[in-house]
């Protein structure tokens, strides 16, 4: 029985391979490796075509249960699509926000009506979703966001007055899921709402924030008197922390396999630059390049223990330390590159190896801050994972 698994899992191997060999071609073979973190805003628009012709052959949504549009893969073949996806070269997914955070969120806590309307479009690769959850004074600390909801009784739709930041892709999007305060009075956790809202709207604006990278993949959104539908509230109003909780323990999964082959990838080109350049003769960087590949590794190992994450997006223990490890390890990467290329790597070129190297060195640090900087991260492990009092806070 194990032998006849190893042989379909090894047929689905090659059919993915076979497919993204036939399809990252023509006019989407510029996309090869493009797309990932610090380089988010390159070929938006070939993106999104090539997230339908993904949607075509039938390879959007892949664990999502059939009845919702998707294949209803084991975990072992999810895990198989996302390396050889990465191993391919596949570029970084426009639709990934839709596809791994919102739709299984929709799943797990939406109404029958909200998910035949908006699952389809995810899997049609045609909808975009950003998140709305960072705020200029709730980062980190999501529980603390101040950006407002109230009711509007004579159409039970809901007013909408705030500011998010660093949200990823808003400008490519067009529609936002967004975590806001509806009960007046309310702190931390109590009082929540999660909404869906089109980003096209009256009282909505967009702002790219300009990084040291040179990319603008990151924006301010301001919600002044924006309009979310009554029937576009997920879950119950006033227990939003619930719906935001489970979106954010979909986040760590199967997806995280895919980044860390494009981790691997990026490991390849510092070795590329190392041989090129004689960087590889200097015992100290081969012993930091020995030390990255076993970072690698352990991140991979400890990703295949995390999926026993339950269908309501709650994590295994071992899942919490998954964003503290990968983070340092990717800042730690960004330092190794900048070393390997030397007085290169302070040089502006026109030459996209090494300008790929530069730009893993400047985003890279940003790692450690978003999604929860470290030290957040830390009182996490602490609290969840392993049971410990909770940090002191002041009281509001």
């Amino acid at each position: 029985m194990k032998r006849e698994s190893n042989l379909q899992d090894d047929a689905f191997r090659a059919e993915v391979a076979q497919w993204m060999q036939a399809n990252l071609q023509g006019e989407f073979e510029v996309l090869r490796h493009r797309g990932g973190p610090g380089d988010e805003d390159a070929f938006p628009a070939l993106r999104k075509a090539w997230e339908q012709r993904m949607a075509e052959g039938g390879w959007t949504c892949v664990g999502w249960p059939t009845s919702y549009g998707g294949r209803d893969l084991s975990v072992a073949q999810q895990i198989i699509f996302h390396e050889e996806y990465a191993r391919a070269g596949g570029p970084g997914r426009m639709g990934h926000l839709g596809e791994t955070l919102l739709g299984p969120t929709l799943i797990a806590f939406g109404t029958p009506a909200q998910r035949e309307r908006f699952l389809p479009g995810i899997v049609a690769g045609t909808d975009y979703w950003c998140q709305g959850y960072s705020e200029p004074g709730a980062g980190s600390d999501l529980a603390n966001v101040q950006t407002r909801a109230r009711l509007d009784e004579a159409t039970g739709n809901w007013i909408v007055d705030g500011q998010k930041v660093w949200t990823s892709l808003a400008h490519e999007s067009q529609w936002v899921f967004a975590l806001a305060r509806c009960e007046p009075g309310s702190v931390g956790h109590k009082g929540l709402i999660f909404l869906l809202m089109p980003l096209d709207q009256p009282g909505i604006e967009v702002r790219p924030i300009r990084q040291m990278t040179g990319t603008s993949e990151f924006n301010e959104v301001f919600f002044d008197g924006a309009i979310a539908a009554a029937d576009c509230v997920v879950g119950v109003p006033g227990e939003g922390w619930q719906v935001a909780m489970g979106l954010l323990g979909f986040e760590r999964g199967l997806s995280w396999i895919g980044q860390q082959m494009h981790f691997e990838h990026q490991l390849q080109l510092i070795c590329d630059a190392a041989r090129a350049n004689g960087a590889d003769r200097r015992p100290a960087l081969r012993e930091r390049i020995a030390q990255a590949w076993m970072g690698l590794k352990v991140m991979h190992y400890n990703t295949l223990r995390t999926l026993s994450a339950g269908g309501d997006g709650s994590l295994a223990r071992e899942g919490y330390i998954a964003k503290y490890y990968w983070s340092n390890w990717h800042r730690d990467l960004g330092k190794l590159a900048m070393d390997v290329l030397g007085l290169d790597g302070d040089i502006v070129s026109d030459d996209f190896s090494r300008t790929r190297l530069q730009q893993i060195f400047l985003f890279s640090p940003s790692d450690t801050i978003f999604a929860g900087t470290n030290e957040i991260q830390l009182n996490i492990i602490a609290e969840r994972a392993l049971g410990m009092p909770r940090e002191p806070r002041a009281r509001a």
